[in-house]
């Protein structure tokens, strides 16, 4: 069930949130809230592959 929702939610964010890596944006210079966006999306993706 957990993986089932983090598997969706790993799809709505490939959807509705900005892509960093095709921006190719550097990390030194990312404001706080593209931080937050980033780390949220690791922390879909690693729930959703484990």
């Amino acid at each position: 069930m957990k993986k089932q929702v983090f598997k969706f939610l790993a799809k709505v964010n490939k959807i509705v949130l900005p892509s960093y890596s095709k921006r190719q944006l550097d990390l030194a210079k990312a404001t706080k809230l593209q931080m937050a966006i980033i780390g949220w999306r690791v922390y879909v993706t690693k729930q959703a592959l484990d």
